[in-house]
């Protein structure tokens, strides 16, 4: 197993090095932004590109937009099963917690079971929530300091997020912080360093005990009341056919998607948001000069923030993708980040543009049978997060250094200072 790289310095130039010694799975890429040149060489030369050593074993890299696309559209060759983040729970390099949940699942089982859940974002419950949603944001801005530095993720990022999480299971609003730390805990690898700083595998694997354990006592809860009309994942998974026998495995599995799914995307976007318009301020000015650019502009930040940098396949069988022949049981890694900045695609990829043409054109949310579910909600929440902002504040200016997750699958940041002024 090569090791993991922990010192910036250590980070060699990507047109330096033999081409087949490029691995883009190294964290700290993304951690400290540097990710982007080694993924323009491999679309440059090697778009389906095979790294033969790595932490977490060889894998294929996907790295142009259409062949994303390709793999998402083929769940019979490449197969979610597995699992779908670059990471081996069967390693004995290190230790993750095999937790089965409906996105690494293929159908029909996955379909069975994300149906039972996808009711939650139908029009009418989104239409429903978009009063509560600009209440609660409503209530963080008009909270906030003016003219101090403060983390806008803790103070907004998080705090808002949590909320909505807390909403969808209907969970006790006061210890809605654990949906957050749980979410965390989730996505960290202890025995590599990536995610929660000082999280031991011990301690990883007690807080998803304790995780599964408040969940179990929610779904006794609502196993004995009538199926619930109101917004509620618990009782949805409780009274769904194909999800009311679950067993506890796959109940912290489907617990997790849910949570991580809930939190990344709508916390790191709306993080990631404030940090692209302060690094393109050309761009924050057509925003102050036209609010009706918002919508637009969400999508855009979902584009040039990709939250979620990666999911993983499996090919069922020997094949052969874009020239390259991979072999059954092979890793196959797309990498969205490089599939949104991937100029044959999108025009102008690497430019962050709040009023471009056709801005919902990216692979962020992912494509097919396991596009991201809550993909309306999230922009809906970001939306309400910006209307309410230009309504209050001038400028959200960034005055100090950010900080980024220890991660290769979630993008997102643990500190961005920021110091407001009002209108």
């Amino acid at each position: 197993m090569t090791e993991l790289i922990l010192d910036p310095n250590q980070i060699v130039d990507p047109y330096a090095i033999p081409i087949e010694d490029i691995d883009v799975s190294q964290p700290i890429l993304l951690q400290q932004d540097r990710w982007q040149p080694f993924f323009e060489r491999l679309r440059a030369e090697d778009p389906i590109h095979y790294c033969r050593e790595s932490l977490f074993g060889p894998y294929w890299s996907i790295t142009k937009f259409s062949d994303i696309m390709q793999v998402e559209k083929d769940p019979v060759r490449f197969s979610s099963d597995r699992n779908i983040s670059i990471f081996d729970a069967d390693n004995p390099d290190y230790s993750r917690r095999e937790t089965p949940m409906f996105i690494a699942m293929d159908p029909p089982k996955h379909d069975d079971q994300r149906r039972v859940v996808q009711p939650v974002v139908a029009p009418q419950n989104l239409a429903k929530l978009e009063p509560l949603i600009r209440q609660r944001v409503e209530e963080i801005l008009d909270s906030l300091p003016i003219g101090e530095t403060f983390n806008w993720v803790d103070k907004v990022s998080i705090e808002l997020t949590t909320r909505m999480l807390a909403t969808l299971f209907d969970f006790p609003f006061e210890d809605r912080h654990l949906l957050t730390y749980w979410s965390d805990v989730a996505t960290s690898s202890p025995a590599l360093g990536i995610g929660i700083p000082g999280l031991t595998e011990e301690g990883q694997d007690q807080a998803l005990d304790e995780c599964l354990a408040y969940f179990k006592e929610l779904w006794k809860e609502r196993a004995n009341l009538p199926p619930s009309d109101d917004i509620d994942l618990i009782s949805m998974l409780a009274h769904g056919k194909a999800t009311q026998n679950m067993p506890d495995d796959e109940y912290l599995g489907n617990l997790i998607l849910l949570i991580v799914g809930g939190n990344d995307t709508t916390r790191n976007s709306m993080s990631g948001g404030v940090v692209a318009l302060n690094e393109n301020l050309q761009e924050y000015q057509k925003l102050r000069d036209n609010h009706n650019l918002i919508p637009g502009m969400v999508s855009e930040i979902i584009r040039w923030q990709t939250p979620l940098s990666h999911m993983r396949r499996t090919a069922t069988q020997d094949t052969e993708l874009g020239g390259k022949q991979i072999k059954k049981g092979d890793k196959i890694v797309m990498w969205y980040i490089s599939g949104n900045r991937d100029s044959e695609a999108i025009e102008n990829a690497d430019q962050f543009i709040i009023d471009r043409k056709n801005p919902r054109h990216h692979v962020s949310f992912g494509f097919g049978i396991h596009r991201c579910m809550g993909n309306r909600l999230a922009e809906m929440q970001l939306r309400i997060v910006w209307e309410e902002i230009m309504k209050r504040f001038k400028m959200i200016e960034v005055v100090g250094k950010t900080e980024r997750v220890m991660s290769n699958f979630v993008k997102g940041y643990t500190e961005v200072p920021v110091k407001l002024t009002a209108l």
